[in-house]
């Protein structure tokens, strides 16, 4: 993996489209102690003069616990013929079974410590800046409620956010 300029590797992205229906791996941790886990829920933009993405956790979640004890994290974007290996990693638990070994993804570790994994076509090492649980109050459209968390579900969301540091392509 080469690391790249941000602007000009996300530039050329629909990040709409690379997270909403192509999914990313959100992964933290270490090469020794890691996990990852499909999302399709998050963005990316520009807040408090810095690119940032966003992305939403269930603190149910196994990878949850790696993001709260690691300071940085990374998403991770594949090609469509690794599309069966990104639902494993979405509908499994790194608790229950060893999501590398499962789905033939190698792990790799970037500067800094992050994992990702040699099949990424693109991956984004984020910084966290800001965390802040949804909560049911707040919501305006409750019908978000009923939909996405009503019914067996899970909790509600941790929002992160994070600081773009680097991209590797």
């Amino acid at each position: 993996m080469k690391q790249t300029d941000i602007k000009s590797s996300l530039g050329k992205e629909d990040v709409i489209d690379i997270i909403g229906q192509q999914w990313m791996l959100v992964t933290a941790g270490t090469k020794d102690s890691y996990n990852t886990m499909t999302a399709s829920w998050g963005g990316m933009g520009y807040l408090w003069n810095r690119p940032v993405a966003f992305v939403f956790i269930r603190p149910e979640r196994y990878t949850h616990d790696f993001i709260e004890s690691n300071e940085r994290l990374t998403l991770s974007f594949y090609p469509e013929s690794y599309r069966k290996a990104l639902q494993i990693c979405g509908t499994k638990s790194g608790r229950d079974i060893d999501k590398a070994k499962e789905t033939g993804l190698v792990p790799v570790e970037l500067e800094d410590g992050v994992m990702t994994f040699s099949q990424a076509r693109l991956t984004v090492v984020g910084r966290k800046l800001f965390k802040a649980p949804m909560k049911e109050a707040e919501f305006i459209d409750k019908s978000i409620l009923a939909q996405w968390y009503g019914g067996g579900h899970g909790g509600l969301h941790d929002v992160y956010v994070v600081e773009i540091e680097k991209v590797f392509e």
